[in-house]
């Protein structure tokens, strides 16, 4: 079968189209025919093994997996014998924040794991390209105690995580104050932010409104940038682990002693993500009930691989980018 494969981290252009056995299933597993995948965040930090904490788990000096792609859709080919879940034919889509081998003609996935049947309303493409938005989106929103009118900041809103952020803001009822830029104004607005701060105008830092909570979804900021944007007891999340890690200090302070010494209350929280199947249920409830937009970028071939990471790598783009597999 075809495939992109990468034999060390760096740029895009060390991704080659190969000719690789095709996986067989155990018996627990799925094998899928790949319809789709997607280009995320997600995706390019595991391309370039950054930050370079992600060595210990993903290789040290060269990845152990060859087949990059976290996100899939496609159809059920074939089932391990105790799998009971899935039938050949079935439509599914899934996701593996440490790689699914997605970037192939075929791929092979746990049953249990971060796969599901597609929604009836979405596309391969559409359902391809829209779980790892909604999987970190969710973990900013399940750490903190959000009330319905609560206001929220969302930095990066016309981003993979963004767009889901803003609409599942939205879905639980919050009050949402986006930052993105220009040309991202009319999809965000589309999707229900109340507000739009245009960062290529005006340093969101230095809005005179507060906020319950400021989610930083691109983690280009930080919480010394942003906790005048709290209200006292607000809460600050971070996509990144921030300068020297401090995201994750901060939150294992907050753990420790309720807020950060000082700051009237506030704190910050790291969202880690470990339930992509819960994830998923969410996901799916939202799509099939009309509330969610599963937001496509541009679309390239597997054969267009490294430009599609390029593009992704440029930070501009809008929601997400997907790749078709014929």
């Amino acid at each position: 079968m075809k495939a992109i494969v990468y034999t060390e981290y760096g740029p895009p252009d060390v991704l080659q189209l190969s000719e690789v056995p095709r996986p067989l299933p155990n018996d627990n597993e799925v094998l899928v025919r790949v319809k789709a995948a997607s280009v995320n965040r997600t995706d390019c930090a595991n391309l370039r093994a950054k930050p370079s904490i992600m060595r210990l788990t993903m290789g040290l000096f060269k990845p152990k997996k060859q087949i990059l792609g976290t996100e899939f859709a496609g159809e059920v080919a074939a089932i391990g014998n105790e799998v009971t879940a899935f039938k050949v034919g079935d439509r599914v889509f899934g996701f593996a924040d440490g790689g699914a081998s997605s970037y192939a003609e075929y791929l092979v996935m746990e049953a249990d794991k971060g796969i599901d049947i597609i929604p009836q309303n979405l596309n391969y493409k559409q359902a391809a390209a829209c779980i790892e938005g909604v999987h970190y989106a969710y973990n900013f929103i399940n750490k903190v105690k959000l009330n319905k009118g609560d206001k929220v900041l969302v930095n990066g809103a016309s981003g993979g995580i963004g767009v889901a952020t803003v609409q599942l803001l939205k879905y639980f009822g919050a009050e949402v104050t986006a930052v993105c830029p220009t040309q991202a104004m009319p999809l965000v607005q589309s999707i229900g932010a109340n507000r739009i701060i245009d960062y290529l105008q005006e340093d969101f830092t230095k809005d005179n409104e507060q906020y319950e909570f400021v989610f930083d979804t691109v983690g280009k900021s930080s919480f010394g940038k942003c906790k005048h944007l709290l209200k006292p007891g607000g809460v600050y999340i971070s996509s990144e682990l921030g300068w020297m890690i401090q995201n994750v200090w901060y939150s294992l302070t907050t753990a420790i002693l309720g807020s950060l010494p000082g700051q009237g209350g506030r704190k910050v929280k790291f969202p880690y993500p470990p339930d992509i199947k819960r994830s998923i249920v969410l996901l799916k409830k939202i799509i099939e009930e009309g509330k969610y937009k599963p937001v496509i970028d541009r679309t390239y071939s597997l054969e267009q691989i490294a430009e599609a990471f390029k593009y992704v790598e440029t930070g501009e783009k809008i929601g997400n980018v997907a790749i078709t597999i014929n």
